[in-house]
């Protein structure tokens, strides 16, 4: 059996975030605020084939854990057969989709079927007027398509919360109770700069630390310290009495949050990503198509690795040249 890779870091490597498209249909300020297009032309993007083909060499090689986003990945044409196929690879244990939710209630139970495991639902606020301030859509559609991913059955669904001040903190508890209603776990994600440069302020920056320290002001958060609910870097805990399972993935305050990363990133346009939050790319699309082979793909993902930095560079006056959607959430 292959085992993971190791980066230079001696962090295990196991984990694929496949983006397959750059486009979406909400407009969320922290990811791509309306006005902003820069779609990638049709021929940049990868094919399914070409992206099942890396995900191949991507498992030989010990990544386990895939997810697919995207941009809003469940626009993308021929969805559910893709993710079939993908799920069928030989060594991948674990298939998810992070999405808007507005495509689930058309979607959730085929996407089930195709063997899609877990989902990330991003779900920012519940009071309609709110949501659509921040992502410019409807949240009764996100909430029509939550219900019927819980029909269908998935081993897990996430929700998850960006925090902005002056925006959505009085939505924390009313999103607190919807989880616990249906049994959900839900995340709180500080925001990031890659968006706009000018997203990142002080203005609207909500810590995670300081919604916890609110959150104890209500009710006990009991440290899940050996709980790991998914692959990712968040931090959990269970509230006493309302008995919700919480999640803060404090990436700009938390100074150990790269420690135990162990993903790398697929762009649509085909571009290796060993760090969220630095700007180095691997290519993979243009060897791929000059006829490089397995090995050589194999080759491209070594480099990538052995590149991987230790930590993110956020907090040192980043400036984004690519926004979220062009990156994959």
């Amino acid at each position: 059996m292959t085992l993971p890779r190791l980066d230079p870091h001696q962090r295990s490597i196991d984990y694929l975030r496949i983006s397959i498209t750059d486009r979406c249909n909400e407009r969320c300020l922290y990811c791509m605020p309306e006005g902003l297009v820069e779609w990638k032309e049709r021929h940049e993007i990868l094919t399914y084939e070409e992206i099942l083909r890396i995900a191949r060499v991507a498992a030989r090689i010990g990544f386990r854990k895939f997810r697919v986003t995207g941009g809003e990945p469940l626009i993308r044409k021929d969805v559910v057969p893709f993710l079939s196929e993908l799920a069928r690879l030989p060594g991948i244990q674990s298939l998810g989709v992070s999405t808007n939710g507005t495509r689930l209630s058309v979607l959730a139970k085929d996407l089930h079927k195709a063997g899609v495991q877990t989902l990330n639902i991003s779900l920012d606020a519940l009071t309609p007027s709110v949501y659509h301030q921040i992502t410019k859509g409807d949240v009764h559609a996100v909430v029509d398509g939550i219900h019927a991913a819980l029909k269908a059955g998935f081993e897990r669904i996430k929700l998850n919360t960006v925090l902005i001040r002056g925006l959505n903190e009085d939505e924390i508890w009313p999103l607190i109770h919807f989880a616990g209603e249906h049994g959900l776990i839900l995340r709180f994600i500080e925001l990031m700069p890659i968006s706009t440069t000018d997203v990142l302020t002080d203005a609207n920056f909500l810590g995670a630390g300081e919604v916890i320290r609110r959150l104890s002001q209500r009710d006990r958060l009991i440290p899940l310290e050996t709980v790991r609910l998914g692959h990712g870097p968040a931090r959990y805990y269970r509230l006493e009495q309302n008995a919700v399972t919480i999640g803060f993935i404090g990436v700009m305050t938390n100074l150990h949050f790269c420690e135990a990363c162990n993903k790398v990133r697929l762009t649509a346009d085909g571009k290796l990503r060993p760090c969220l939050g630095n700007h180095l790319e691997v290519d993979v699309r243009e060897p791929m198509r000059h006829g490089a082979t397995d090995e050589e793909i194999e080759h491209i993902f070594e480099q990538t690795l052995l590149d991987k930095p230790l930590e993110h560079t956020f907090r040192d006056q980043y400036q984004p040249a690519r926004r979220m959607h062009a990156i994959g959430g």
